[in-house]
């Protein structure tokens, strides 16, 4: 039973990242955990969305192992179950090449904290990882794609910064739940296009102060939030 609602919260993850135009044909990928059972959710490689079911999602062990499902599993597994191994509060990764996503991670560069929309969800800027040596490409790509990712965390919170551009590649976000890691890509996807509007706008545009930035932040997530209902 437990396998069946998993399944079904990773199956709406992955159509979410499809309704709010986040991927392309087959593009990206959504996952969920089982923390209890050690089991991993995620979407079979190269099947459309508009095609996908629940039944159609591959569950394996945290090694990588298959334990059910007959179809292969998305490639960037090896990705998805580092990051799960190593971010022990997250429920649900997502991975998509989203427009201005992508745009930042292919130019190698980090999203400032240029508004509170970006300060509501993200504490500081959503960074981006070194790039991938040729070693690391021709070796477990995917998984070192994680180890990049990990790296770059080594000081940050990976729920107060629920996301990150892989240089040369692409967005992954997570969060929580397979849900609120969906939610996170889209917010991304947001912050991202904004930015480059804003700069578009103004060249010379800068970052918010620290203090709002703390505020936005603080009041969604901090120990005395105020947004929303109790």
């Amino acid at each position: 039973m437990l396998v069946e609602s998993l399944r079904d919260a990773v199956l709406e993850a992955n159509l979410e990242i499809q309704r709010q135009g986040l991927v392309l044909y087959t593009f990206g990928n959504a996952s969920g955990i089982d923390r209890q059972q050690g089991l991993v959710a995620i979407k079979p490689s190269g099947v459309p969305y508009e095609k996908l079911k629940a039944s159609d999602l591959v569950i394996t062990d945290l090694d990588g192992k298959v334990v059910e499902g007959t179809l292969n599993p998305s490639s960037d597994l090896a990705t998805h179950l580092l990051l799960y191994r190593e971010f022990p509060t997250i429920g649900g990764v997502v991975h998509t090449h989203s427009e201005f996503g992508t745009s930042w991670a292919q130019a190698g560069l980090p999203i400032p904290c240029y508004g509170t929309t970006h300060a509501d969800y993200f504490r500081g800027d959503i960074p981006v990882t070194p790039p991938l040596t040729d070693e690391q490409i021709e070796t477990a790509y995917e998984l070192n794609t994680g180890k990049v990712i990990v790296e770059r965390f080594r000081s940050l919170d990976p729920l107060a910064t629920p996301g990150v551009l892989v240089a040369g590649h692409a967005p992954f976000a997570w969060g929580r739940t397979a849900a609120a890691a969906a939610h996170n890509a889209v917010v991304l996807e947001y912050i991202a296009r904004m930015a480059f509007r804003g700069i578009l706008i103004n060249p010379q545009m800068t970052q918010v102060s620290a203090a709002l930035q703390r505020k936005h932040y603080e009041r969604k997530h901090g120990p005395k939030a105020t947004y929303g209902q109790r």
